[in-house]
């Protein structure tokens, strides 16, 4: 009897000892599952298990998580898309969360693919250190307006499609058609083909039905700019609230401003300087020299929509800021090209937009 009490004692200290154990989690996520894998401090994987990516599922999943000790961090793949709830529900439960990028397809090639093996390697990812991006909260003012123009860009993007089939049907279009239309402004001929009369009873014949066919773009048009100017009008309130200093600096307008802020996030914190904010955009300079040539080239990688933000104010303040158009002049008889010119003025604005951001955010912090 003595021996049992002491084996039972030593396998509750050996159980307390590894509930206070730190482990590393890592989550494969999907749209309907999470495949979530726990390993120890020294990448050794203790377990991995599906849940439904339901709020039950979340908390079974940090409750499973917990049962091996310790949780220190957890790397999740897709922390802006399929795992954007269970971030939210993780950083609400103070967990440290990282953000893993996805396998390449060298990795991938090598290793195989599938959900246990996606998770340990998300895992042990941020076990090493090698993934160390804090996510976005997704919980603030700039989610707000991230789902705006989310609905926004859908509509400029159907107009335009809209637009080139439109002038498309002209160009094709009979004689009889094509006649008062074509060469007309945008407007003018958008409006012209809403009044376009349409006779149901001879859609066999290629006039009425090319008829038809305008009517009904242009209707498709008309609506998709209503649409567009409802978007403006919640948006600019709402980036001007949430962004003043941003959008007061040369050549942010409210749609560079929205992008820029959707960009950083609700915690642009995470953003350890003006650096970090630079390559993240696609602005870091990257070193391109050899031999005698010494020479920096552009970042190809990052946010390319944050990368066309800074490329909309560096060509705004080319054309129309006196210091940027002397700036670009001395620049050119120094002997650099145009695209290397475009990359210096890149990485001095993400320094105005870094420091506006810091501060914006942090009156908001204090109102």
């Amino acid at each position: 009897m003595p021996t049992l009490f002491g084996a039972s004692e030593r396998d509750d200290e050996s159980s307390m000892a590894a509930k206070k154990r730190p482990v590393t989690g890592g989550i494969d996520t999907h749209g309907k599952t999470h495949h979530a894998a726990v390993v120890d401090q020294t990448g050794r994987v203790l377990g991995d298990q599906q849940f439904p990516a339901t709020p039950a599922g979340y908390r079974a999943l940090l409750a499973w998580l917990r049962s091996f000790g310790r949780v220190a961090k957890v790397g999740v793949e897709g922390t802006g898309t399929y795992g954007a709830g269970l971030a939210r529900y993780l950083t609400g439960e103070r967990v440290d969360l990282v953000e893993v990028d996805r396998p390449d397809r060298r990795t991938r090639r090598s290793k195989g693919k599938s959900d246990p093996i996606d998770a340990i390697a998300a895992a042990r990812a941020a076990l090493s250190g090698q993934a160390a991006g804090t996510p976005k909260t997704r919980t603030g003012p700039v989610e707000a307006i991230r789902a705006l123009r989310v609905a926004r860009r859908g509509a400029v993007k159907a107009r335009t499609a809209a637009l080139n089939q439109l002038h498309g049907l002209i160009t094709s279009a009979p004689e009889t058609v094509r006649t008062g239309l074509a060469g007309l402004p945008r407007s003018a001929m958008v409006t012209a083909c809403v009044d376009l009369t349409v006779d149901e009873t001879v859609m066999t014949d290629p006039v009425h039905a090319t008829r038809a066919a305008l009517h009904a773009i242009a209707t498709r048009i008309q609506a998709l700019d209503a649409e567009i100017a409802l978007a403006d009008r919640r948006l600019r309130p709402a980036v001007a609230k949430t962004a003043p200093r941003l959008s007061a600096l040369f050549g942010v307008g409210p749609e560079v401003a929205g992008q820029l802020l959707a960009t950083a996030g609700d915690n642009p914190d995470r953003l350890r300087s003006e650096a970090a904010l630079a390559h993240l955009c696609g602005a870091a300079p990257i070193p391109a020299s050899s031999g005698r040539t010494d020479r920096h080239r552009l970042n190809r990688g990052g946010d390319r929509a944050a990368n066309n933000a800074l490329y909309t104010i560096a060509l705004t303040r080319m054309r129309y800021d006196p210091r940027t158009r002397n700036y670009v002049q001395r620049r050119t008889k120094q002997g650099l090209a145009k695209i290397e010119i475009m990359r210096c003025l890149k990485r001095y604005i993400v320094r105005e937009v870094h420091a506006a951001l810091m501060a914006d955010f942090a009156a908001l912090n204090t109102a």
